[in-house]
């Protein structure tokens, strides 16, 4: 990271559930030789001052952090408990060698309930030997997370939850000084709102131009990102009807298709320790 930077973010999936190219799909988005229309499942990296916070774990995580060349986790977010968000969770594993400390992974209520349920031989009793050591750890409110690492000088950084909707499901985004991250909804209440004041740079659920019941629409995911005001917005969880070149071309000025592998800065003078 540079000495100039505080928070630097990489997305490490911008596609919607199914990834772009969609199996069997040869529409010209899948077929595509644009490797920004190239999108594995929806996924976030964001580093601190030495301190690294995932963003959910779908199924492409492991092809995520090879490409990302993260190795080390402090700390898994979970914005909610979909299948394309966390059921790379056994990718984790390899980030518990030699690490005594467990990684400590934030959800609200539901999603940690439903991790419980769904990987009994991590979080139950009966936990498998040599499952991943994870510790569920249920957030509202305002965090700080810690390094894992022993050989770490790094300061606790705080995590802001952000609660918004998926149709009926109540979900988290989540907030780290000026980066805020909103996947997977149709639905930011005015308290939220009031929580993104000042943010500097949003990456926000932009999925199709076609209404769906359960995430914004191009148009409306403008209309909310003009409402926050960030400096730049960045729309993720993108179907195969949304060609980088052609949709990005046609954005209002500060507003961004966002890709795989594309790298954020937020500058220090608005960050948040």
């Amino acid at each position: 990271m540079s000495p100039d930077v505080s928070i630097l973010v990489r997305l490490l999936g911008t596609g919607t559930s199914t990834g772009v190219p969609v199996l069997g799909c040869t529409c010209a988005v899948c077929t595509s030789t644009d490797p920004r229309n190239k999108r594995l499942r929806a996924a976030c990296w964001i580093e601190v001052a030495g301190i690294g916070l995932l963003v959910d774990s779908g199924p492409d995580l492991r092809q995520q952090a090879i490409a990302a060349g993260i190795d080390r986790v402090d700390a898994v977010l979970y914005t909610h408990h979909h299948y394309d968000h966390i059921s790379g969770i056994d990718d984790l594993r390899p980030f518990c060698f030699g690490v005594p400390t467990p990684i400590p992974c934030y959800a609200n209520a539901g999603t940690v309930r439903t991790l419980e349920n769904m990987f009994k031989y991590i979080f139950s009793d009966e936990r498998y030997p040599s499952a991943p050591r994870l510790r569920l750890e249920e957030v509202s409110t305002t965090f700080t997370v810690s390094s894992r690492y022993a050989d770490s000088s790094a300061s606790p950084v705080t995590v802001t939850p952000l609660p918004v909707f998926h149709g009926s499901l109540p979900i988290l985004g989540f907030r780290v000084g000026d980066f805020a991250y909103i996947t997977d909804t149709n639905r930011i209440p005015d308290a939220t709102v009031s929580l993104l004041a000042g943010v500097d740079t949003l990456v926000l659920d932009g999925l199709r131009h076609e209404p769906h019941p359960t995430h914004f629409t191009v148009a409306e995911a403008i209309d909310v990102a003009r409402r926050i005001g960030a400096r730049k917005t960045y729309f993720t969880h993108l179907t195969h009807t949304m060609d980088h070149a052609v949709e990005d071309a046609a954005l209002p000025d500060g507003i961004h298709l966002a890709y795989d592998g594309l790298v954020l800065e937020v500058p220090v003078s608005t960050s948040v320790p």
